[in-house]
């Protein structure tokens, strides 16, 4: 039985509606916290975040095409992908995007960094794949649902130390997440069981490192070009399977 559109996006729909819950909260608190609050918000959110991206990584090392090691492959994929997105120039149109958005709902300072840091946090990881196609193919939306908890609590966090660019990442969450879900039929032919596919344990693995990026970013120890490294995702497959053809 052919699934509806709504049942292939039910755990999207909760997912943009949990973002925009959390970030209302969050923006509603935001004037009531000290500046030192905000930091400190912010700081936990980036700890975590630290930990999400190195239990994501840990992924590489099931992630082997032959005797190439995931590690290799993941670091290919990064520099890789990472010089193409310079040639992009995908952080910038990511910024600008936020800046587009920050102009339409006049957002105040901190709406553009709100954005791109919501947008990476909440797309990229193995819940936003596996839970899409589930949702899209069998009507199962139990791990979106955790996600869209999880998504949450962020984006209250979140808001409220950059304040509504935050609630504008449900935009990105929609079309991406909902994407996927709606393409889950020929996902799913490619990728029969993705929470054991090495390729998805690669993609997820160069997703934690940008995650990594992100929380590094979020501490404010550097400054990592995170939107940049994009391409490395869809690399990623593509170098696993050059990898077994010449193993």
């Amino acid at each position: 039985m052919e699934l509806g559109l709504l049942a292939k996006l039910n755990g999207t729909l909760v997912n943009v509606a949990t973002v925009l819950a959390g970030s209302l909260l969050g923006i509603l608190v935001q004037s009531r916290i000290s500046p030192r609050m905000r930091r400190i918000i912010t700081q936990g959110v980036g700890l975590v975040t630290l930990y999400i991206g190195f239990s994501m990584a840990g992924s590489l090392q099931r992630a082997a095409a032959g005797a190439v090691d995931g590690v290799i492959l993941g670091l290919l994929a990064l520099v890789t992908g990472g010089l193409l997105g310079e040639l992009l120039g995908l952080e910038e149109r990511l910024e600008a995007l936020g800046d587009l958005l920050k102009q339409r709902f006049r957002g105040g300072g901190g709406f553009t960094e709100g954005f791109v840091a919501a947008s990476l946090l909440f797309c990229i990881g193995p819940m936003t794949l596996i839970g899409s196609i589930n949702n899209g193919l069998l009507g199962d939306p139990t791990l979106l649902l955790i996600k869209a908890t999880l998504d949450g609590l962020s984006s209250l966090a979140l808001a409220a130390s950059f304040g509504p660019g935050v609630a504008a990442s449900a935009l990105v969450v929609l079309i991406y997440q909902g994407g996927l879900a709606l393409a889950a039929g020929g996902l799913a032919a490619a990728l029969p069981d993705p929470a054991a596919d090495p390729r998805v344990l690669l993609v997820t693995g160069v997703g934690g490192l940008m995650i990594l990026g992100l929380g590094i970013n979020l501490l404010e120890l550097t400054r990592i070009r995170v939107a940049s490294f994009l391409p490395a995702l869809l690399l990623a497959p593509l170098f696993w399977a050059l990898a077994g053809m010449l193993s």
